[in-house]
C-alpha cells in the first residue's frame, strides 16, 4: 500500500485535493458544547474564521459496529476535546489499475474515522449551511479539502461542514450475509447521520438547520443524489439544496446480485474467513472479529483487482435506502429536496477509462467489459448513437484541441485529450457515467414544485475532478483567480439565496472583456431547466496562450494561461450540445436496467 504522505502529495500533483495549512489557536480559541461532548477548535487569522477539525459524529464502527448502521456518540463530558487537527482517515481502497499519478492509490486507514470538520464564521447567527461529500469512488479520501477561501468570497454568508464516511468494504460490503446480520450501503447511512448531526447541533455554530445545502463531487455528488432518492424520495427536512458536480453513477447492483456476491466472497477468503461447512452467521462473526489490518489488505486488493478505474465496493440497491435504479427513480421525479445545481466537466472521461484504446478490437472489448449485460441491439444502437461505423478512425492521429460544445466537431470523436476510438471510449465512458446522469438530476427537479439548474465546466483541461481546485482554493495554481471567483459566487449564491444568478461583475471575474450571458438588473442570465427547452451554461475561459502538460505516455493535455485570460461563459442547448448529447443521454436511460444504473 502507498504511505500516506506519498498518497496525499500525489492528490495535489493530480489537483484532486487542496490541504489546509493549520492555523495555530490563539487564546481565544471558540469553545462548543455538543451536549455530548465540548470541542475546542482554532481562529484562523487568515480567514476570519472558526474552525473545528475532527468533531465525533458517529460512535466508532469498530468490533460489533462493523457493517452496522452509525450509533450515537458516547457521551464524553470529562474534558473539552481539543478540534484543531485533522481527523484520521478512514481505510483507503484504491481504483482498479490506475496509475498512481492519479492519486487513486490504497491505504491504510483508521476504522474510527467517522469524523467531521466545521468552518463558520465568529458569531455567525441563522447562516445557511453546506455539507460536503468527498469523492473518489467510495473507496478513498477524506474531510481534506479547505473551503475557506469560498467562505470568504461569498461574505462569509455560510458554515461548511467536511465529513467523512466509511469507505471500501467498510462501507459497502455488500452479500446475503450482510444484508441479515447487518448494513449494506453503511457508507450512505453515515452520511444521513451527518445530515440528521447538522440537524441536531449545527445551530451551535450558527447556522440554520432548515437551510442545508448537501454538495459533493464525483462520488460525493452521486451521494448527494442517493440522499435525494433515499427511502423513495422520502422528504425528511434533512436538506433544502443540492449541488451535484459530476455525479459518478456507475453500475449498481442489487445487493445480492452475482457481481457485488463475487466481490464478498473474494473479500471473506482474503479476509480468512471462508469456511466450508460455516454458517453465514459464523461467517459474519469471523468478519467482526478480524484483524484491522486484515480486513484493509483484503479491501484494497478486491477493489483493484477490476477492470481499469473501477471500484469493487459501490452503493447496491438494498429495497430500503436505495429501492430503485436512480434512472428509474429520476425519471419519476421521486426526490427529496427543493432545488438542484446539476454539473459535469467537459473531460469527464479521463482518468477512470482506459487511454490505451487504438483499434477497433480493443474498443469492442471494452464494450463488452463494461457493459456485459447489453444485448446485441444495445450494442448496435450505441456505435450508431456514437457515430463509431461512420465518423471515428481507430488511431489518435488527429490535432487535439477542445470542442465548441455547440458548434464544429464534437467530443463524439475529439477532445483536447484525444481523437479517434480513443475519445470515443472517454465520451462513452463521460456520458453514461457522469454527464448524463447530471441530466437526468436537472430534470428530476423540473417541475413545479422544484427547481432546477445545469452547467458544464469546460476550463481547460477540464478532466474529472480539475474542477476541484476552484471550490477549495487555497494554495491552488489553476484556474484564474476570475474564474475561481466567478464559480464560487455562483456556488455561494446558490447556498445562500437559492439561485446561482450572480452579478455580472462577479462572473466576468474582473475581467471587463470577460464573455457573460447579460441578464436583468445587472445579473447574469441563466434559464432554469425545462424539459422542453433545456439550457445549460457553459464555464470556460479564453485568451491567454497554452502550455502544453504530459501526465502519462498515454495522456497529455493543455493549461490555459498567462495575461489575457478572461472568463467565457454562454448559454446553450443540452439536447444538441456536444453533437446531441441529450438523445444520447436518452439512450442510456433506455438501456438502464442492463448497465444497470
Amino acid at each position: 500500500m502507498d504511505s500516506m504522505a506519498s498518497r496525499i502529495s500525489i492528490i495535489s500533483l493530480f489537483a484532486l485535493s487542496t490541504l489546509t495549512c493549520l492555523a495555530k489557536p490563539v487564546q481565544t480559541s471558540p469553545i462548543v458544547d455538543l451536549d455530548y461532548a465540548t470541542y475546542q477548535g482554532y481562529y484562523s487569522n487568515t480567514y476570519g474564521l472558526n474552525i473545528y477539525k475532527g468533531i465525533r459524529y458517529a460512535a466508532p464502527p469498530v468490533g460489533k459496529l462493523r457493517w452496522q448502521a452509525p450509533q450515537a456518540p458516547l457521551v464524553n463530558r470529562s474534558s473539552i476535546q481539543s478540534a484543531i487537527e485533522q481527523p484520521p482517515l478512514c481505510p483507503q481502497s484504491g481504483g482498479a489499475k490506475l496509475p498512481e499519478i492519479y492519486g487513486f492509490g490504497s491505504a491504510l486507514g483508521d476504522e474510527d474515522c467517522l469524523f467531521l470538520n466545521v468552518y463558520a464564521p465568529p458569531n455567525a447567527k441563522g447562516l445557511p449551511v453546506l455539507l460536503w461529500i468527498h469523492g473518489g469512488g467510495y473507496g478513498v479520501f477524506g474531510a481534506e479539502y479547505d473551503p475557506s477561501e469560498w467562505i470568504n468570497t461569498n461574505s462569509n454568508g455560510f458554515i461548511a461542514v467536511m465529513i467523512q464516511y466509511r469507505l471500501g468494504a467498510f462501507g459497502f460490503l455488500a452479500s446475503e450475509d450482510i444484508q441479515t446480520y447487518g448494513k449494506v450501503n453503511a457508507g450512505l447511512l453515515d452520511m444521513r447521520f451527518a445530515l440528521e448531526w447538522v440537524q441536531k447541533h449545527i445551530k451551535k455554530f450558527g447556522g440554520d438547520a432548515s437551510r442545508v445545502t448537501v454538495g459533493g463531487e464525483s462520488s460525493g455528488a452521486a451521494s448527494a443524489m442517493l440522499q435525494a432518492l433515499a427511502y423513495g424520495g422520502r422528504e425528511d427536512n434533512l436538506f433544502k439544496n443540492i449541488i451535484a458536480a459530476s455525479p459518478y453513477t456507475p453500475a449498481m447492483y442489487q445487493y445480492n446480485d452475482e457481481v457485488p456476491m463475487n466481490h464478498y466472497k473474494h473479500f471473506v477468503s482474503r479476509a480468512g474467513c471462508a469456511q466450508e461447512n460455516g454458517s453465514q452467521s459464523a461467517v459474519f462473526e469471523c468478519l467482526v472479529s478480524a484483524d484491522t489490518v486484515t480486513l484493509q489488505y483484503a479491501s484494497a486488493n478486491v477493489s483493484i483487482s477490476g477492470e481499469w478505474g473501477t471500484w469493487a465496493f459501490q452503493p447496491v440497491v438494498d429495497g430500503e435506502f436505495i429501492q430503485e435504479l436512480p434512472s428509474k427513480q429520476l425519471l419519476q421525479k421521486r426526490v427529496s429536496g427543493k432545488r438542484i445545481l446539476s454539473g459535469n466537466n467537459a473531460n469527464d472521461g479521463v482518468p477512470l477509462s482506459p487511454p490505451y484504446i487504438n483499434t477497433t478490437t480493443a474498443f469492442s472489448n471494452y464494450l463488452k467489459s463494461t457493459f456485459p449485460l447489453f444485448n446485441e441491439t444495445d450494442y448496435i444502437k450505441l456505435r450508431e448513437m456514437y457515430g463509431v461505423q461512420s465518423s471515428t478512425s481507430p488511431q489518435n492521429t488527429s490535432p487535439r484541441y477542445d470542442t465548441l460544445g455547440d458548434h464544429g466537431p464534437t467530443a463524439l470523436n475529439q477532445s483536447e485529450m484525444a481523437t479517434g476510438l480513443q475519445q470515443t471510449i472517454f465520451n462513452i465512458f463521460a456520458e453514461s457515467t457522469f454527464d448524463c446522469p447530471s441530466y437526468w438530476l436537472a430534470e428530476a427537479f423540473s417541475d413545479f414544485t422544484k427547481e432546477s439548474w445545469k452547467y458544464q465546466y469546460s476550463v481547460t483541461p477540464a478532466y474529472h475532478g480539475a474542477d476541484l481546485t476552484a471550490y477549495f482554493s487555497v494554495g491552488a495554481t489553476t484556474p484564474t483567480h476570475g474564474l475561481i471567483h466567478a464559480l464560487q459566487k455562483i456556488l455561494g449564491t446558490f447556498i445562500i439565496d437559492d439561485t446561482p444568478i450572480i452579478s455580472m461583475q462577479d462572473a466576468q471575474g474582473g475581467y471587463d472583456n470577460s464573455t457573460v450571458p447579460e441578464g436583468v438588473n445587472g445579473s447574469i442570465s441563466w434559464p432554469m431547466w425545462n424539459t422542453r427547452s433545456p439550457i445549460l451554461m457553459n464555464l470556460n475561459t479564453t485568451g491567454g496562450h497554452t502550455v502544453l502538460n504530459k501526465v502519462t505516455e498515454d495522456l497529455s493535455y493543455w493549461l490555459r494561461e498567462g495575461p489575457g485570460v478572461t472568463n467565457e461563459f454562454i448559454l446553450a442547448d443540452a439536447t444538441t450540445w456536444e453533437g446531441g448529447r441529450g438523445e444520447r443521454c436518452e439512450f442510456w436511460r433506455s438501456v438502464g436496467a442492463r448497465v444497470p444504473q
